[in-house]
């Protein structure tokens, strides 16, 4: 989940070139939309933290109730002091601040996926 079009297709992208099936979506709602109604399994959640409408651990919180277990890695380009990323960060959470190169984006995803007690705050 990406509110930047041009990050989504670049990260969409990068995944997909590395063999992963990617489901995208622009919004929070979008994103609840497509695990609602999508039958194949979600292994992972990829969202921003600092979103328009819901941040990104309201989000997780919405999606562990569809599809719980789901592991969760959030990105944030703000290096300020947000409450949401500073409560995030403190946490320990699976986390990768933007911007970020390809092989940042691949190393840390397949980390978190091979990870066996996620992190998912």
């Amino acid at each position: 989940m990406e509110d930047e079009e041009q990050l989504l297709s670049l990260a969409v992208q990068v995944l997909e070139e590395r063999g992963y099936n990617v489901l995208s979506a622009k919004s929070p709602g979008d994103a609840i939309d497509l695990c609602t109604r999508t039958q194949v399994g979600i292994d992972l959640l990829l969202t921003d933290v600092v979103m328009p409408g819901m941040n990104g651990r309201e989000l997780r919180d919405q999606i562990e109730k569809i599809r719980p277990g789901t592991k969760v890695m959030y990105m944030s380009g703000y290096t300020e002091n947000v409450l949401p990323l500073r409560e995030i960060v403190e946490a320990g959470a699976n986390f990768l601040e933007k911007p970020f190169t390809p092989d940042a984006l691949a190393g840390k995803i397949r980390e978190v996926l091979d990870r066996r007690d996620p992190a998912r705050t």
